[in-house]
Order: C-alpha cells, then sequence, then structure tokens
C-alpha cells in the first residue's frame, strides 16, 4: 500500500505552508552567459542555491523537498557539459552529506543510476544510507530521472510482484511502486529561469500541485524569491475538483 493518500482518491489537507515543494532548477548555463562565464560556473552557483534552498525550507517547516537535477533527456546535452555536471554530483556528495546529516536531513536520490559512473553509484548509496535515520527533512534529488520512465518502471515492476494478475489493476496498486512513494504528493512546483512547462517530472505525481513559474534564474532564486513563490502558493484555492462553495460549507450543512 502507498504510504500517503492520492489527490485523485481523497481530498488531502491543504496547510497554509506547503508540506512538499518540488523544483526544476532552470537557468544556471543563462545566468553564466549573462556574465561572461563559462557554464559550469552557472552550475556550480546553482549547488550553492541547493544549500539556501535547504535551509529556507528547514526554517520554514517544509518536510520534503525534491530537486530535479539531470533529466533522462539531458545527456542530450554537450558531453563536455555532461561530463562537469557529473563531476560536479560527485564533489556535492562528498562535501555536503555530513552537513545534511548534522542538520537532521534525510538525502535520496531517484532515477535510473544505473548509467552513472560506479563510484558516483557509490556515493549515493552512502549518502544515503548515512542520513537514513534524519527525520527534519526529505531531500530528493532527481538524477537521470523521467516522468514517463518512473511510470514505466513502476508498471513492471507491479506486474513482476503480482504475476498472476490479468486485470482489475486500479491507481493505488501501482503507487507503491512509483519513485516517489516514500513523500506525499507535492504541494508546490516551482520552475525558475522563464520556461513554463514541466518537462517530464513527476508526472503522476503533479495532479493536483500548484503550479508556479518565474523568470528569475536558477542561480538568483533566494529566500526572498522563495517567499514569493510561497506566497503566491497561499492565494490559491485548492479545490481538488469541489467547487469554490463546497469549501465554505459545513461539514453536517
Amino acid at each position: 500500500m502507498a504510504l500517503f493518500s492520492s489527490s485523485t482518491r481523497q481530498i488531502p489537507q491543504a496547510a497554509a505552508m506547503p508540506r512538499h515543494v518540488a523544483v526544476i532548477m532552470d537557468g544556471n548555463g543563462r545566468w553564466a552567459k549573462k556574465r561572461f562565464l563559462p557554464r559550469v560556473a552557472g552550475h556550480v552557483k546553482g549547488v550553492e542555491l541547493v544549500r539556501e534552498m535547504v535551509r529556507s525550507c528547514l526554517e520554514r517547516g517544509i518536510r520534503y523537498l525534491t530537486l530535479f537535477a539531470f533529466s533522462s533527456e539531458n545527456w542530450r546535452r554537450p558531453a563536455e557539459e555532461v561530463s562537469l555536471l557529473m563531476e560536479l554530483f560527485v564533489k556535492a556528495l562528498q562535501q555536503e552529506v555530513e552537513k545534511l546529516d548534522r542538520n537532521g536531513v534525510r538525502l535520496r536520490v531517484i532515477g535510473d543510476l544505473g548509467r552513472f559512473d560506479p563510484k558516483l553509484q557509490q556515493l549515493i548509496r552512502e549518502a544515503e544510507e548515512k542520513t537514513a535515520l534524519n527525520d527534519r527533512l526529505d531531500l530528493t534529488i532527481a538524477a537521470n530521472y523521467g516522468g514517463r520512465w518512473d511510470i514505466m518502471q513502476a508498471v513492471n515492476r507491479m506486474l513482476a510482484a503480482q504475476p498472476d494478475k490479468r486485470a482489475g489493476w486500479e491507481e493505488g496498486d501501482l503507487e507503491p511502486y512509483l519513485s516517489m512513494q516514500f513523500a506525499p504528493e507535492p504541494d508546490l512546483f516551482i520552475r525558475t529561469g522563464g520556461e513554463e512547462r514541466i518537462s517530464n517530472f513527476l508526472l503522476w505525481q503533479l495532479a493536483y500541485t500548484e503550479l508556479y513559474f518565474t523568470p528569475t534564474l536558477w542561480p538568483d532564486f533566494d529566500a526572498a524569491e522563495f517567499d514569493k513563490a510561497i506566497a503566491s502558493y497561499q492565494q490559491r484555492e485548492r479545490r481538488f475538483g469541489r467547487t469554490s462553495e463546497q469549501l465554505t460549507e459545513k461539514p453536517n450543512a
């Protein structure tokens, strides 16, 4: 069984502060280009902003943060840039895991990790094991991840688990096999950098998530910008298929 309720089958509790925030961190390359710097300089700055985002979530009592670091389509980028991104990933794991652990942050990495270098795979496993008991913030990094891949791998795992079942599948049967089965569906999705699409990120999980798009490039997305996103979220009316009138009705009216 799934650990959390589905927004298409139940009505989730909507709180003023989002419980789960998911982010596409877009704009690192453009940030660097505007400053006549190599693209990698933007990615380095972007890693610094991850630290600030984690700190902001801890300060605001946000329980889950999911960051789209590298999509399954990003392998199409120039080989040199991909190689530099992998090096940054290794460096970040080597330098940041101790800090995450001290601050009660649990780290998970989701995606098809088999394509990564064995050293990187080992660092990921070690980081997940080291932080496994932490419960202040669940930080999930989506790497070599795609929403369609996630659904397909979940289907394959579900079918393998129940090979004799041929029909009658329901949403609840699939959910335990999705990469994010350990977290509630995101309340707030943020994409920086000006693009207004979800780019194959958490396709199943974003069904009723509030979407926030900003032209601010990721390296400039500081705590003040994050608060703007939260303020926008707090102005939304989360109906989950109901009417506005139903939200104000008394339970036994």
